[in-house]
């Protein structure tokens, strides 16, 4: 039966970006506008619109060709999910092609909406606002590898400062570099040399964005069969990630495609874009280097963010958000935070943030069978899309919810991926999924219970304080959950007082 065209209901929340980069174009559909968006829906095409470019000064013919019905394909998917916002932007290529005016007509022609063509100082900036969205306390420098250009903003404690365009896309520099290997290192050296200010930062973080340098991300992570492979906050050394640059940079096409994880056309771009790494970490000669998945689409949604949500805590907006939807009782994060204060007097910021952020994910698996439970919880804390958080945090927030379903962990439950833990904090976790645990079997999620219910330590022994007004007796489960939680701090004269 032939149907008529889709119907058009009220617009979402949801914010569509369409990203017309040198090399790919991409569709990302974001929830909604707020500290800790999610993309929805996320569709790449490698399109190669400026491989070339560096030679003729035009556009691809053959990435024209391609990108122009999956514009629109990107275009009328957006509209049929209801956006409230659907946006168009293209970087180096277009920008500094002689036909990209006449390419960005035909798009807006095609697809009936306006296309900006951003500056070098926007995509610059934006970038990096992408990566502070995704890494709050970045302090260092960022870089963006595009297929066109490659974008180095300063980040001073969570805030860009200075920036340049450089004209080191892979695209830019392939076809000098068959003929001319050694001069156009030459080139990259003297581009990075002629910016000044890169001097001053030595010493200090690098951020590596873009899809080419993901790339590199997952050789080496498969290369020491790292136990968590999520790109976001994966952190190497320097003097490795040079050395893995180096080899990847003499790599022929051949060699690189029995490589896992590669696309056909990645492969193409991927030694230049390892010989441009290797180059600006000889420059800087960073302390390390902190990968990040968030670049130009999420910082232009950070952007539309007004000031006080840019200033929230992605991790904690996540964890509450997922607890006032999911949680059986509401969220009672904050109702939990202040019954596990007593264990963790001077703790550290981070372990308090990641505290907070377990108490308000603790009831998080309630609805996986009770044998899976745990487990589950634990999976699920380790592959979430959340962002502020590196990967000991992800391991500690998946031990704390392991012990808060199945009490003491026995190692050869535990995922592979919390080796990455550091012993003093693999305790922590384990006090405070204990903590949690105690605290749904003495309140049963009642809020009541929870406020007049309390943990003490005592010289190094927590003490259960259940007052007569709470009209709930312990019981058998409470005894055993207390008791768990005490020899955690090995503490023989730990007491439950009514």
């Amino acid at each position: 039966m032939a149907r008529g065209p889709l119907a058009r209901r009220e617009p979402t929340q949801r914010v569509a970006v369409i990203d017309i980069g040198s090399n790919s174009i991409r569709l990302v559909v974001f929830d909604r506008p707020w500290r800790a968006f999610v993309a929805i829906f996320n569709e790449k095409v490698l399109c190669g619109l400026g491989r070339g470019l560096g030679e003729t000064g035009r556009l691809n013919p053959d990435g024209i060709a391609l990108a122009l019905p999956n514009l629109v394909r990107f275009a009328r998917l957006a509209e049929a999910m209801d956006v409230g916002r659907l946006d168009l932007f293209a970087t180096a290529a277009v920008r500094d092609a002689t036909d990209g005016a006449s390419f960005v007509a035909e798009v807006e022609r095609r697809c009936g909406h306006r296309v900006r063509i951003l500056s070098g100082e926007e995509e610059a900036r934006l970038s990096a606002q992408g990566v502070v969205a995704g890494i709050p306390d970045a302090d260092g420098l960022a870089g963006d590898l595009g297929g066109g250009s490659l974008e180095l903003v300063e980040i001073d404690r969570g805030r860009p400062g200075d920036h340049a365009t450089l004209a080191l896309g892979p695209f830019r520099l392939m076809e000098r570099f068959r003929r001319e290997p050694a001069r156009t290192i030459a080139e990259i050296d003297a581009a990075l040399g002629a910016t000044p200010w890169l001097d001053r930062l030595r010493g200090r973080t690098f951020y590596p964005v873009g899809g080419a340098w993901r790339g590199l991300a997952r050789i080496r992570m498969a290369q020491i069969d790292h136990p968590l492979r999520i790109i976001h906050t994966y952190a190497v050394a320097r003097k490795e990630l040079e050395a893995l640059s180096r080899l990847i940079g003499t790599m022929s096409a051949r060699s690189l495609a029995q490589l896992a994880g590669l696309s056909r056309r990645r492969i193409e771009t991927l030694p230049l874009a390892a010989i441009v790494l290797e180059r600006v970490l000889r420059h800087m000669r960073p302390k390390r280097v902190v990968f990040s998945a968030y670049g130009l689409r999420e910082g232009y949604m950070f952007d539309l963010l007004d000031a006080g949500e840019r200033r929230r805590d992605p991790l904690i907006a996540a964890a509450e958000d997922i607890a006032r939807r999911e949680g059986r009782f509401g969220d009672l994060g904050d109702d939990l935070v202040r019954w596990t204060d007593a264990l963790f007097a001077g703790e550290g910021p981070e372990t308090a943030r990641l505290r907070h952020a377990a108490c308000h994910l603790s009831d998080l698996a309630w609805r996986s069978h009770p044998d899976y439970r745990a487990e589950q919880a634990m999976l699920h804390m380790l592959r979430a899309p959340f962002v502020g958080l590196d990967h000991p945090g992800r391991a500690f927030l998946a031990v704390t919810a392991y012990a808060r379903y199945e009490g003491i962990p026995e190692p050869e439950n535990l995922d592979r991926a919390l080796s990455l833990l550091e012993p003093d904090a693999r305790r922590d976790a384990i006090r405070l999924g204990l903590a949690l645990r105690l605290a749904y079997t003495i309140s049963g999620g009642a809020r009541d219970i929870l406020a007049l219910a309390r943990l003490e330590m005592d010289e190094g022994s927590p003490r259960l304080v259940l007052p007569d007004e709470i009209r709930v007796p312990g019981g058998d489960a409470v005894e055993r959950r207390f008791n768990a939680l005490a020899r955690s701090f090995d503490a023989a004269g730990a007491r439950i007082l009514s």
